[in-house]
């Protein structure tokens, strides 16, 4: 197959001063609009899908433009794929509270095959969200550990493996999997705020028994350049893992939380975590240390900004 002109390929020496149009899913949220940003950077034209007034003119705005649609409206979503260079799938209907979970996993399963229809033959890159969480609990997850499912990674298993098998029908595919902490200015609905609002609530920044399982994290922005990466340089069919930290104790959180609220971190039990965290309480014990080394190797990934503690530390997070 021949390159798609416009892009070079990950092993080449070309300089990427190239301007190509990558069609965004998810581009007014929290990750999206990083993305959209760093795209825009590095001078790169972005088209983002909205689905409603006030996302199109918030596109607008920034530069980009709208392309009306939503992740149920698979006809829109293919017309976006075909007159961009480029795919970059930074939705989460899966996160929504509107619909069954397996309902929000069939819906996005739909949408990434729909525009990977649209360019297999095409050699277009086709970066997807994922996720690290829960992969292999207790174990270090690295890119090429084989898939385990279970409760928490199931539903999302076919997006992954479906993007995973569309290097093999001429589409430069990758899967972005995101550390479950994603922090920085702007978060509101991630893991990080969640677990500071349950602080304020209860009156106390809790950790399960002694708080020493990991939870990796990465910056948004480094995210960000991860994504610009992936559509810019890396071979189809490949995992990538938007880390920066291997794995931040889980006391280490609690801790920093608590310094800012001014509230104890405290230890609470397995039992006590269920009433604790609410529909936290399945994750705030794993243990999900994970590597991003072939990652850094495959793109020359190199995550520079603030690591999760010294983030929290800034205070941002807790300004009302």
């Amino acid at each position: 197959m021949k390159d798609q002109p416009g892009w070079c390929r990950a092993d080449s020496d070309e300089p990427r001063g190239f301007t190509v149009r990558v069609f965004v899913t998810g581009a007014t949220g929290y990750i999206g609009s990083a993305v959209v940003r760093e795209l825009l950077e590095a001078g790169h034209q972005v088209v983002g899908l909205a689905r409603s007034d006030t996302a199109a003119a918030a596109l607008s705005a920034a530069g980009v433009d709208a392309h009306r649609g939503d992740l149920e409206d698979l006809d829109s979503l293919r017309a976006g794929a075909v007159a961009a260079d480029g795919v970059i799938f930074a939705a989460n209907k899966h996160v929504s509270e509107t619909t069954d979970s397996t309902v929000r996993a069939k819906v996005e399963l739909n949408a990434v095959e729909a525009i990977g229809s649209e360019l297999e033959g095409t050699g277009k890159p086709f970066a997807v969200t994922s996720g690290v969480i829960g992969r292999t609990p207790g174990r270090l997850l690295t890119e090429e550990t084989p898939d385990d499912p279970n409760t928490i990674t199931a539903l999302r298993l076919p997006v992954e493996k479906s993007v995973i098998a569309m290097g093999e029908r001429g589409v430069r595919s990758s899967s972005i999997r995101l550390a479950p902490t994603v922090h920085g200015h702007g978060d509101t609905r991630g893991f990080i705020s969640a677990l500071i609002g349950i602080a304020r609530a209860t009156g106390g920044s809790a950790f399960v028994g002694d708080g020493s399982n990991r939870w990796p994290s990465v910056h948004r922005r480094d995210a960000a350049a991860l994504y610009r990466l992936a559509v810019e340089s890396a071979p189809a069919g490949t995992r990538l893992h938007a880390v920066a930290e291997e794995g931040v104790p889980f006391r280490d959180i609690a801790e920093a939380i608590g310094r800012q609220l001014k509230l104890p971190a405290v230890s609470v039990t397995a039992e006590e975590a269920s009433r604790h965290f609410s529909f936290l309480a399945p994750f705030v014990s794993i243990d999900n240390p994970t590597s991003n080394a072939l990652t850094r190797e495959r793109l020359g990934w190199k995550p520079e900004a603030p690591a999760l503690i010294p983030d929290l530390d800034e205070g941002h997070y807790f300004n009302d």
